[in-house]
């Protein structure tokens, strides 16, 4: 955070300045002493002291046991950011399956869980299993309900800008539902809702093989093909949440990708199958490296044509089709780099199958600095939704 002068202009703008500047020193930078603190932030020991205070009244900071030493005196008093204080979670819902993680607000991850979805289910019947889910996760992380300051959920589709899914293919049912709304009613947190593949992309610019890159496009291989875009280190949604959505042009090759991948899975699920196949060809199954080839060169034009258009300096391919060091990857760093103007690096996602629902705990995150670190007064907050910066986060009805 850049300093500001601190003299003179309205007493209350300057605390907010400075309990906001304090919190980030002290969360981005660790545990420190009221000087080192004072320091970091450019504040006088006084008034970094009264923030201090506030912020422990708040539940944000903690005052540590002082390290044992073999100076004279008393031990100088230390401090810390007390991450244990909330916790996000991310949720990543589709057709099949739902998996969730709960992190507290350094972006550790406390625990998670898994279930299965009834394919053919109502999104009434759907919205209930992922409800039921949450109960589970949040009771095997040990984290009371409380403590959420901001859920985030990741589907197939178009979501717009008020977590609308206005388009899906993959999910029956699903298009038209006002998915933060409805999830929105078990929580007394900002609700938030958006594409899996724009999150599996944040996620590989947080912690994963994008952590060096500021311009990434996402290849998230599944039923379909999605893909999302970080230009400039953020996340690019278009206008109406539609950005990546090339697969909406059946010449593009990425519309029924699993199925391009397995055929003949009669009425087997088609990932289990899928994932056979993947295996088998890693394993050097001549006919199973051609069915990737085949699917890799299918895949090619659409995830060339993205990179065309935006130049990135890598793509990731993830999804459950993909994985790191998995054959589609591979397949497509012969197919992609001979269509592109310029070199692309194309690498595998680190973060297997949980790459979506850690881009939805990376947006809740970001949520809730949004809060910690707001500086306009309280009485200045507009409805939850309407404000630009909280993009189609809803609050409980």
């Amino acid at each position: 955070m850049p300093h500001h002068s601190l003299h003179g202009g309205d007493p209350s703008v300057l605390r907010r300045l400075n309990s906001a500047a304090t919190l980030r020193a002290l969360r981005d930078g660790g545990e420190a002493t009221l000087s080192e603190l004072a320091r970091r932030v450019g504040l006088s020991r006084p008034t970094t002291e009264g923030v201090l205070g506030e912020l422990i009244d708040r539940g944000l900071a903690a005052e540590d046991a002082p390290r044992p030493g073999g100076g004279l005196g008393r031990p100088a008093r230390r401090y810390r950011f007390r991450a244990e204080a909330g916790h996000a979670l991310g949720v990543d819902v589709d057709a099949h399956r739902v998996r969730l993680l709960v992190a507290d607000l350094a972006g550790e991850v406390a625990g998670g869980h898994r279930a299965d979805l009834p394919g053919g289910a109502a999104p009434g019947e759907r919205i209930a299993a992922v409800r039921a889910a949450v109960k589970d996760c949040l009771a095997g992380a040990g984290v009371d309900r409380r403590s959420l300051r901001a859920v985030a959920a990741g589907t197939p589709g178009v979501v717009a800008p008020d977590g609308t899914v206005t388009s899906c293919t993959v999910v029956p049912g699903w298009e038209g539902v006002h998915l933060a709304r409805e999830l929105g009613r078990s929580f007394s947190c900002p609700v938030l809702v958006e594409n899996d593949a724009n999150l599996a992309a944040m996620a590989e610019r947080w912690v994963g093989a994008a952590r060096d890159a500021d311009d990434v496009v996402c290849v998230h291989a599944a039923l379909h093909t999605g893909m999302g875009a970080i230009i400039g280190g953020r996340l690019h949604r278009g206008r109406w949440g539609a950005a990546g959505e090339i697969g909406m042009l059946d010449e593009l090759g990425l519309r029924d990708t699993t199925a391009s991948l397995v055929p003949d899975a009669g009425s087997g699920p088609l990932f289990e199958e899928a994932e056979r196949v993947l295996d088998a060809a890693g394993r050097g199954s001549a006919e199973a490296r051609d069915r990737v080839e085949r699917l890799a060169a299918r895949m090619a034009r659409g995830v060339a044509a993205m990179a065309l258009a935006l130049d990135p300096e890598m793509i990731v391919v993830g999804g459950p089709l993909a994985g790191t060091g998995a054959p589609l990857v591979a397949a497509l760093r012969e197919r992609v780099a001979p269509l592109c103007l310029s070199p692309v690096r194309i690498e595998g996602s680190e973060l297997g199958d949980e790459s979506v629902a850690l881009g939805a705990v990376r947006l809740a995150l970001d949520r809730i600095d949004e809060d910690l670190f707001r500086l306009d007064p309280p009485h200045q907050h507009q409805p939850p939704g309407t404000d630009p910066r909280q993009q189609n986060a809803v609050a409980p009805s």
